[in-house]
């Protein structure tokens, strides 16, 4: 199945991404100890995300309902190096870096990559794993901010009235079941999806 999360990955000049991803992932993952087990995470060659794993070959992946966390990261806008570093944590000798709040981490080293444009599929094995805070329960309107921000990460690849009347409907998923931060988080997508495809270069992914 596929995990909606946010992955962190470092470049070898030691800069920090975060950048949602979906993962491919087992089940079993959730249910037994996590070490060992493998996902496959499947950036596109655009990303930097990509570009950081070819580098170093290591992530951490998060489970989190952070939504403004995953609205700023899908677009880019976590701010500059100091100030995304203060979403992150530094393990094993800075070879990692794990998000401050989050409800699980998976630390993966990639074990191959099988390249295909405009993916790659990178299996990942886990080598360490924590816990950081209970999972609080499930609201649709997160779900909607998720849906939001995979959409901003498409519009070069996705025609404006499909995103546009997609985002129509996830507006009233937020309407109903929201609350403040949903709300801020989708109306900060909804701009920033708006200004991509006015720009000449519609953005992609990070």
């Amino acid at each position: 199945m596929i995990l909606e999360s946010i992955v962190t990955t470092m470049n070898q000049e030691g800069r920090v991404n975060i950048a949602p991803m979906g993962p491919l992932v087992s089940e079993t993952l959730a249910h037994s100890n996590p070490e060992d087990e493998t996902m496959v995470l499947r950036p596109f060659h655009s990303s930097r995300t990509f570009q950081n794993l070819m580098q170093t070959r290591r992530a951490v992946v998060h489970v989190t309902d952070d939504v403004d966390l995953f609205a700023r990261a899908a677009v880019g806008q976590l701010g500059d190096q100091d100030t995304l570093r203060q979403w992150v944590q530094p393990i094993e000798n800075e070879r990692y870096w794990v998000l401050h709040d989050c409800h699980r981490w998976f630390a993966v080293d990639v074990e191959s990559i099988d390249d295909h444009p405009p993916r790659a599929d990178m299996t990942c094995r886990v080598i360490k794993s924590g816990i950081v805070r209970p999972f609080f329960g499930f609201n649709r309107a997160k779900y909607a901010v998720i849906e939001a921000a995979i959409l901003a990460t498409r519009t070069h690849l996705l025609p404006r009235q499909e995103v546009e009347s997609e985002l129509r409907h996830l507006q009233t998923l937020v309407d109903k079941t929201g609350g403040a931060a949903e709300e801020a988080a989708f109306q900060f997508l909804t701009q920033a999806i708006a200004e991509q495809y006015a720009s000449p270069h519609p953005g992609g992914s990070v």
